[in-house]
């Protein structure tokens, strides 16, 4: 992937600025630092830090059509752009590289923002129409790729990350207290809101026109998740049909995995130790690439570590396996890095191993690794999905003493309920069971939990809503209590946390690609159709992958007890006597009061008690990590913003209308 940034005269301005276009690229280099480019005129700039995967030698951005009268910078990879560019040759379209960057650009061309509905991808593309003075930005359908935007002072400029839009003169980030309650509560800003009040995120599947003066956001795609009748027939005649419907979805995920391989460069994996990262590296072994190699974090903490399924499933593989150990005291010491490239504060520590296993896979040499992430969220694989299920089973029956206990089955490593028993089991579960007519049933249990943080903000009491407020798609109420549980789960944290803080932030630190088959829209659109019990049976996860996984994964992986993703927190923090110095700084009274955004008191309370080494709750943890990133977040973007310039041997290719040129910046 790349990093695209630009400047647009929405107003009289004079022409954008070059050298604040090579500031702003400058801040996200390491997105891209192959080559960069820009084009500009009297009324738009837009620039480009490339990061070189299809058509090394040929695909410089900015690229322009035939006459000139389009150029285009992109940020990700159009996996279908062979497909597209044939067809487009047909149409008499004339290329000049090879790159899937310059067949979007011939396909806007032909069908204008239509051409989005086309494109098997993930990316955040700009397009300057010359002609009709008009700039078109758009994001991939579930927001793998970033793209940032703001008007300053009679200018739109946009950015893939947030910090390369703070380097254009006079842009100050502020903190939107709004924005904080919502990570204080869903873990992650919703879009269009950022974490910084005035700057907004394109939300995922939409484009932004800006013409004369005005913009306007539209939609292009939206998820549905109505589903497939089930055929009324003979037990035998069922049991076909499932198995067409496996057969359908492997010749999917097959497709889906094959164009994402498509590379000018080597194509590792990442390898967990889980069934969907295990099954992705099978297939791509299998079908694909005999020689892969696959990435792995591991932890020293036994209840984070999967290091011994991730080596059964490597060795099963034969592939060449890497490892990155993260140590609870790396965690700690690289934080301030993870804040800084996350933009965003953290409840959670878990994106640092993953900045990690980024560094290892930049150290190996690769540029792109195929990545698991979007199957736990749309083939239902979290325990979220089963505990609305038996709290749903049990709300019809409120006074059972049986129906609570099946949650025993999914939380039976939670240490509150180790010790607490039935008791708490209740008590916590139980807490709004009878209100199943709630849009929000599935996920008020997690968000009401992550609220009893608020009690650390020093922020208005009526900005602390204890209700919450997410916009529903009107189909909402048409789909199954599953579907709505799914979406819910794709909108607050697979679009605006995993795929961002924990995935594009993490891996392009390191200027690597990830890339995600289970996200391909057909598969994504296939697996929404899917009846619930397709996915969610009984109390077994993602029924459909694992029946597709007993084809190439071995039985210990196939049917070994889910283990979710976490890393150690209060231990990276306070390790003992190498406490990370910025901790003790950045909590201090003094610091805290600076801030103004925490309770002194409270922090104070908090940071003895994780200090004496008392065990903490998983709130106080995610407080402690949310306070802490977001002290680091004041100090990076508001008390002490600095501008990275771009290396005086840059190769910067410069366009001004038809004409290039290429040099150093002096």
């Amino acid at each position: 992937m790349c990093g695209i940034t630009g400047i647009y005269n929405l107003q009289q301005n004079p022409p954008p600025e070059k050298e604040y276009l090579l500031d702003m690229l400058g801040m996200i280099q390491h997105r891209g630092p192959d080559e960069f480019g820009l084009y500009s005129d009297a009324q738009v700039g837009i620039a480009n830090a490339r990061l070189s995967i299809l058509d090394l030698r040929g695909g410089s951005q900015p690229i322009g059509n035939e006459d000139g009268s389009l150029w285009i910078v992109l940020n990700g990879e159009i996996f279908n752009y062979i497909e597209l560019r044939l067809d487009l040759e047909r149409n008499g379209h004339v290329f000049t590289t090879s790159s899937d960057t310059e067949v979007v650009l011939h396909l806007y061309e032909e069908l204008g923002p239509h051409c989005l509905n086309q494109l098997n991808g993930q990316f955040a593309l700009a397009i300057w129409d010359v002609k009709k003075k008009e700039l078109f930005l758009a994001r991939d359908r579930v927001g793998i790729c970033p793209l940032f935007y703001a008007l300053h002072n009679g200018r739109l400029l946009f950015g893939s990350e947030i910090k390369a839009l703070l380097a254009y003169p006079g842009l100050q980030a502020e903190i939107d207290t709004q924005a904080l309650v919502q990570v204080f509560t869903y873990w992650s800003v919703l879009p269009p809101n950022t974490i910084f009040r005035g700057i907004q995120i394109l939300p995922p599947a939409h484009y932004l026109l800006a013409r004369a003066g005005e913009i306007r956001l539209q939609s292009y795609w939206a998820m549905d998740f109505i589903e497939e009748a089930v055929p009324q027939c003979s037990s035998a005649e069922y049991r076909r049909w499932e198995t067409n419907k496996i057969e359908e979805f492997e010749n999917l995920l097959m497709d889906a995995i094959r164009v994402r391989l498509r590379a000018d460069v080597p194509v590792g994996a990442y390898l967990s130790g889980g069934l969907d990262s295990s099954l992705l590296c099978a297939m791509i072994r299998s079908h694909f690439n005999n020689a892969i190699e696959t990435f792995s974090i591991a932890f020293e903490d036994s209840d984070f570590d999967e290091s011994r399924y991730q080596r059964c499933m490597a060795e099963h593989l034969g592939t060449r396996h890497h490892t990155k150990l993260a140590h609870r005291q790396d965690i700690g010491s690289i934080f301030p890095q993870v804040v800084y490239h996350a933009e965003t504060p953290l409840l959670r520590t878990a994106p640092a191993p993953m900045y990690l296993l980024s560094e290892l896979v930049q150290e190996s040499q690769f540029k792109v690794v195929v990545t698991g992430e979007g199957a736990d969220e749309f083939l239902a694989g979290y325990d979220i999905f089963k505990e609305a299920k038996v709290r749903r089973f049990w709300a019809k029956n409120p006074q059972s003493t049986i129906r609570p206990k099946l949650l025993w089955r999914l939380y039976s490593d939670i240490a509150p309920l180790k010790s607490s028993g039935e008791a708490y089991l209740k008590a916590f579960f139980g807490n709004g069971l009878s209100d199943t007519a709630s849009p929000y049933y599935s996920h008020a249990i997690r968000w009401g939990n992550t609220m009893r943080t608020h009690r650390f903000l020093a922020i208005p009491s009526d900005t602390k809503s204890n209700s919450f407020s997410i916009e529903l798609p009107e189909k909402f109420s048409w789909w199954s209590s599953l579907a709505q549980a799914q979406y819910l789960e794709i909108m607050t944290f697979l679009s605006p946390y995993l795929l961002a803080a924990q995935g594009d932030r993490m891996i392009m630190a390191h200027s690597v690609e990830g890339r995600y088959p289970f996200l391909d829209h057909r598969v994504i659109e296939f697996c929404n159709r899917l009846p619930s019990n397709m996915k969610l049976r009984t109390l077994k996860e993602k029924w459909l992958l694992k029946q597709l996984g007993q084809r190439y994964v071995p039985q210990e992986i196939l049917h070994r007890q889910k283990h979710p993703y976490r890393a150690p927190i209060r231990s990276s923090f306070y390790p003992g006597e190498n406490r990370p110095s910025y901790v003790k700084e950045l909590i201090s009274k003094e610091a805290i009061e600076n801030s103004g955004i925490f309770i002194p008191a409270a922090v104070s309370q908090l940071m003895r008690k994780a200090e004496s080494g008392l065990h903490l709750s998983e709130t106080d943890e995610m407080a402690l990590t949310g306070i802490l990133s977001t002290q680091l977040l004041l100090q990076f973007f508001i008390f002490e913003f600095r501008k990275i310039p771009l290396p005086r041997s840059a190769k910067i290719k410069n366009i001004d209308g038809k004409e290039e040129s290429h040099g150093q910046r002096e």
